[in-house]
């Protein structure tokens, strides 16, 4: 793990304090140094490309050109909220997304974080489209992006999440999602898709228990190590 500070104090302030920690048993500080004055717009920069998606579908950083190919495009830049395209489970459940038509539906993204998920339903048609996160910059982030991308959506804190969706995503982690099992199943409408993913290929089968008294999951893709499990409910 590499950490940066804003002081040569603060680093080594941090780790005097991780040493003492119990959960810092068996790591070692293997030092602290000066880190060389650099454009940090430029190099952040340098580190996101466009992202495919589909052949045709692509999440593009706006210091960028859309390839060629791109026919449905998301202009999306780092920020402070999970979710640029470039994590395996945004991916699988961007690529799951674009399978489909969405044509009219209404969609639930919770956990929302940029936006990413929601927005993406957008350009496969959805017509209703609501993202929920316990976290309020994720919140102001989908918004900004929603906007910069005029997409129409409703954004808010999970209590915005009202009765039956047709598409339910949530890219989380297996440990909340198990324990927003009941919740999440409760929100998908007769027929309709609930889409997982933020877990491991070695969780699945605890995924699977878990949300066994409401839906049947199954693995739809794999990718890294990480699984995207969907379901329909009946």
């Amino acid at each position: 793990m590499v950490a940066l500070f804003a002081s040569d104090a603060a680093a080594r302030e941090a780790a005097t304090l991780l040493q003492v920690q119990t959960f810092f048993e068996s790591c070692l500080v293997v030092g602290v140094q000066a880190v060389p004055e650099q454009d940090w717009v430029r190099l952040t920069q340098s580190q996101f490309a466009p992202v495919e998606i589909t052949p045709s579908f692509w999440i593009v950083p706006t210091w960028h050109e859309p390839p060629a190919a791109a026919r449905q495009v998301l202009r999306l830049d780092p920020g402070l909220a999970f979710g640029t395209g470039t994590h395996p489970t945004t991916r699988m459940c961007l690529r799951w997304v674009a399978a489909r038509s969405w044509q009219g539906q209404r969609v639930l993204d919770y956990g929302c974080g940029s936006g990413i998920l929601a927005m993406g339903a957008a350009r496969f048609g959805a017509a209703e489209i609501v993202a929920v996160d316990i976290d309020p910059a994720a919140v102001e982030s989908t918004r900004l992006n929603a906007h910069a991308n005029q997409v129409v959506l409703q954004a808010g804190l999970p209590d915005l999440a009202k009765g039956a969706f047709d598409l339910v995503l949530a890219n989380i982690l297996a440990t909340p999602l198990k324990v927003l099992a009941p919740l999440l199943c409760a929100h998908v409408a007769p027929g309709g898709h609930l889409v997982l993913a933020g877990i491991l290929s070695r969780q699945t089968d605890e995924l699977r228990a878990a949300f066994a008294p409401w839906v049947n999951l199954a693995v739809s893709d794999e990718e890294d190590g990480w699984a995207l499990m969907t379901a329909q409910k009946t």
